[in-house]
């Protein structure tokens, strides 16, 4: 059995594997300590089925906390994870996008899932998931609330600011001038999908391309990346976070293995 832990900004994620096979998995809160998280995650996951650490094999750790962990043996990047992940589960993928809380990523690979390029955005929230949530709060609305209201809109509000602070005077300035909220919303959505288009293009749009990360979660935001992208897949039989740490498990049982 071969573990993959994920320690992301906004959550951890482990998952087990057999024989390519996903056993159990569990996704958490990452919080400020990765450590407890790391660790919560993985004993979950292995109480799901019965099982402790001593029937793992190897364990590869991935994610903003790969280092600040106890429970790997091994850190490998969330690019390659992330890479090896989809292409064991989407192997006609060729452009990967994964919106994260704390960073955004737009990765291109090859038949084989290796690498050939990726860009970044984690100078900045205005490009991630964080753009919206900092927003959100200041709305008053959670996420899930912001993409029903930007699907009901048929129309868009431009938000022009590229700073997260910034967005939120204007947000408050548009909403004083008597715009709608789900105008604005989908402004707001619209914004952040241009930026992540703008990513993706510095790495080549090469089809299927496929999003990932919390970002995939949010309808609103995936229709407007479908306008700026095109025809988008989605993770349709796992959590679309769980895919850095299934390509985690995977290269902990090659790596075991050779």
């Amino acid at each position: 059995m071969f573990a993959g832990v994920d320690i992301g900004s906004a959550s951890t994620k482990a998952v087990l594997m057999r024989d390519s096979r996903i056993l159990s998995y569990y996704i958490l809160g990452s919080g400020s300590d990765f450590r407890k998280s790391s660790q919560e995650a993985l004993s979950e996951a292995l109480n799901r089925i019965g099982a402790t650490v001593g029937d793992i094999d190897r364990i590869i750790t991935t994610g903003y906390g790969r280092y600040i962990t106890e429970v790997g043996s091994e850190a490998v990047t969330e690019i390659s994870c992330g890479a090896r992940g989809v292409s064991f589960l989407y192997p006609e993928a060729r452009t990967i996008v994964d919106i994260g809380g704390q960073d955004t990523k737009a990765i291109r690979i090859n038949d084989k899932g290796q690498v050939l390029n990726f860009a970044m955005n984690d100078k900045c929230a205005a490009g991630t998931g964080r753009f919206l949530e900092r927003i959100a709060v200041s709305l008053g609305l959670d996420l899930d609330k912001m993409a029903a209201l930007s699907l009901k809109s048929p129309t868009i509000t431009a938000i022009s600011s590229t700073c997260t602070v910034f967005a939120e005077t204007e947000v408050v300035s548009r909403i004083s001038g008597g715009e709608s909220l789900e105008s604005i919303v989908r402004g707001l959505h619209n914004a952040l999908a241009g930026r992540i288009y703008g990513l993706v293009l510095r790495v080549g749009v090469k089809e299927t391309v496929l999003v990932c990360g919390g970002g995939a979660l949010n309808a609103g935001l995936v229709r407007e990346l479908r306008d700026f992208i095109g025809d988008v897949t989605l993770p349709l039989d796992v959590d679309p976070r769980l895919l850095p740490a299934i390509g985690a498990a995977l290269i902990a049982k090659e790596r075991h293995v050779s």
